[in-house]
């Protein structure tokens, strides 16, 4: 399921009197509330559905397949997803 595809869904959702525009709106402020909470270092819960929030890797050593040679990796920050017990129960 793609972008477009979820819009679709959630204008399904909310029914006949709203527009694709409205639906696309309506997504679209979701994951801007996400990001917004993400990029602060908080997490976002969304109950039944899951959490994101900030996973920190700590520097460390690397080996170059192409070559052998030993690399150093920066500490980087990236977004984990947890799913929450709702999700877990419809797989």
């Amino acid at each position: 399921m793609n972008k477009a595809d979820l819009v679709a869904e959630v204008q399904s959702s909310l029914g006949a009197d709203s527009s694709k525009a409205a639906a696309e709106r309506a997504l679209d402020a979701v994951l801007e509330g996400i990001k917004t909470g993400v990029k602060k270092g908080e997490a976002v819960q969304i109950i039944g559905f899951g959490t994101f929030s900030v996973a920190h890797r700590a520097a460390r050593q690397g080996v170059n397949p192409q070559t052998g040679e030993k690399i150093q990796i920066k500490a980087s920050k990236s977004v984990k997803f947890k799913a929450g017990a709702g999700l877990k129960a419809i797989l």
